[in-house]
């Protein structure tokens, strides 16, 4: 790796293994403009933001693409920079749908900041391009691409980290546009709705579908009885919005934020967990004393499922009949309700609080209907859920802490790490060994079941014998995976995905994060396991009392679901 002295605005820094002249300048503390770098995707160098100059040979270059090189000696904002910046600006504002004040992205648009930033009060040029068609077929994302700037973000995360390949740049010179790669809408694609299209991107040109009018509906309608589950990687991403630290647990504030917006009970998502590890463990020892359609694949992110049916079919046999948390609560709460709203004549509402864009999709699914009524009604994501509280006039901060309501309140540590890379895994290991020790817990901890690499292993011993499990994070590592269990290069009896990487904690639905911040959410998933009352799912009283009055005999009918081609 390359080591030197270089000279930025003629502050003297050190470079060592920097990828780019772009990190130089940030170490130097430049923070320097543009709208195609993302650290978590491939060089691109289109958008020619972060163009610097050569204060020996005046020529000026993109910042991320030039390697590092010693002796070189750069200025960042020369008078030449700052027209050209400006000229650019100009040129993208002027084929730009400036109805900033009604953008889901106002306040959070990079153009609209670089534009502030460069003060661009005035635009010069007529609008010429072409202008193309809303597409809010999905039920994840609305698409509008007279907001595009052709950063290209959402091309390659697609392709690179999600493997999906499902946008392409379409159209030739003053036509290029985005498009997916088949021309149709999003609906009529290959789509797993993951929704990470929408988190790269830089305008408002791909965001979550809103869906933030139906649930205010809901709360101001007297007929209804509005309920609410909250995801585990909710929890500690919500305050970054209220300026608390990343990771901090703030469901208990959340609850009372909700309360006093009219939602009149509160549960906890990792009551579903705990269902969903009980149900879904068992299957698998099942399996292994079969033998039968190992390895077992979990089912709990709809992405991934997705992904499966419409990529991998021959994968679906594999996959797990164990509903999700969020259906699991979901179902054992409606059935639970039904009584209680013949009695008073009222309808439970039920809204599920997410982190993941692909939940919207799974809701309405056919799958998870009971009698023409979806489980779940109505998928929020975090983002959703901080501008409802923000609409509210709530001081989130300020706010006392209250806990979620009973019965379906309280879980355990397993479930509290469900939202992370490893965390499902890691649930049913913790069930399937017969050793409930402390040091039980230390070794898997320690087993590789954590971690950061795409794909990983981990070999547990359960009994007389030794359970190989694999992981993964984001689609196109989970397709090598599959890959290497195709051609029989790794054995192995369980595997788990997450469609986002880091998982859930780094959802599309979630606040937008790098990865350090991501890391950070999943830190504090892990310290309220640490803390937690009980850390195995089986030890959860009220699953095991619903058990013992009656649940174990409808739990087949109740908690799972068959996937067909």
């Amino acid at each position: 790796m390359a080591k030197g002295i270089m000279y930025v605005d003629n502050i003297r820094v050190e470079f060592d293994g920097e990828p780019s002249v772009l990190a130089v300048c940030q170490k130097a503390g430049v923070e320097m403009p543009n709208f195609c770098f993302h650290s978590d995707l491939s060089v691109y160098g289109a958008c020619r933001m972060c163009m610097v100059e050569d204060t020996d040979t005046g020529r000026i270059d993109a910042a991320c693409t030039m390697p590092p090189k010693n002796g070189l000696r750069i200025r960042t904002n020369t008078a030449r920079l700052l027209k050209y910046r400006r000229m650019i600006l100009e040129l993208l504002l002027a084929a730009h749908c400036r109805d900033c004040t009604t953008c889901e992205k106002n306040r959070a648009c990079r153009l609209q900041e670089m534009a502030m930033r460069f003060g661009i009060h005035h635009v010069r040029f007529a609008d010429t391009r072409e202008h193309y068609a809303e597409d809010h077929t999905s039920p994840s994302i609305d698409v509008d691409m007279n907001k595009c700037i052709l950063c290209g973000d959402c091309v390659r995360v697609c392709k690179e980290v999600q493997g999906v390949n499902n946008l392409q740049f379409a159209g030739r010179g003053p036509n290029l546009h985005i498009a997916t790669t088949s021309g149709k809408p999003l609906s009529e694609t290959q789509c797993v709705s993951c929704g990470q299209c929408s988190a790269v991107c830089t305008t408002g040109a791909i965001t979550v579908k809103n869906e933030i009018g139906l649930a205010w509906k809901a709360l101001h309608d007297p007929q209804k009885r509005v309920v609410v589950q909250i995801a585990p990687a909710v929890r500690v991403a919500v305050g970054e919005a209220y300026g608390m630290p990343t990771g901090e647990n703030v469901l208990d504030k959340l609850v009372t934020a909700l309360k006093i917006m009219g939602v009149d009970e509160v549960y906890d998502t990792i009551f579903g967990a705990d269902l969903t590890v009980r149900e879904e463990a068992n299957e698998f020892l099942r399996r292994l004393e079969t033998g039968e359609n190992l390895p077992l694949l979990t089912s709990c992110c709809p992405a991934w499922v997705k992904y499966v049916e419409n990529e991998r079919p021959n994968f679906i046999k594999n996959l797990s009949s164990a509903l999700s948390p969020m259906q699991m609560l979901a179902t054992v709460l409606k059935d639970q309700y039904k009584a209680k709203d013949a009695a008073d004549g009222r309808t439970t509402y039920h809204i599920a609080i997410m982190p993941c864009t692909a939940k919207k999709m799974e809701a309405g699914r056919e799958e998870f209907r009971r009698d023409g009524v979806p489980n779940v009604d109505l998928v929020l994501t975090t983002q959703e859920v901080i501008k409802m509280i923000k609409e509210s006039g709530i001081r989130f901060q300020m706010l006392e802490k209250e806990a979620p309501d009973l019965p379906y309140g309280m879980g355990s540590g397993a479930a509290e790490i469900f939202g992370t890379t490893g965390g499902v895994a890691e649930a049913v290991a913790r069930y399937c060994l017969p050793d409930k020790s402390k040091n039980a817990l230390r070794m898997l901890e320690h087993s590789g079941l954590r971690g950061t690499e795409p794909i990983r292993f981990a070999t547990i011993p359960i009994g007389e014998r030794e359970i190989r499990i694999a992981l993964a994070h984001g689609l196109s590592n989970a397709a090598r995976l599959l890959d290497q269990i195709e051609r029989g290069e790794v054995e192995v009896d369980l595997v788990e995905v997450m469609s986002c990487r880091t998982g859930c904690v780094g959802g599309a639905g979630q606040p937008y994060a790098l990865m350090s911040k991501k890391l950070q959410r999943a830190q504090g998933l892990y310290e309220i396991d640490r803390s937690a009352m009980f850390k195995r799912s089986e030890r959860n009283p009220v699953i095991n009392a619903m058990y013992s009055a009656g649940l174990e005999d409808r739990a087949h009918e109740l908690l799972h679901v068959e996937y067909e081609k």
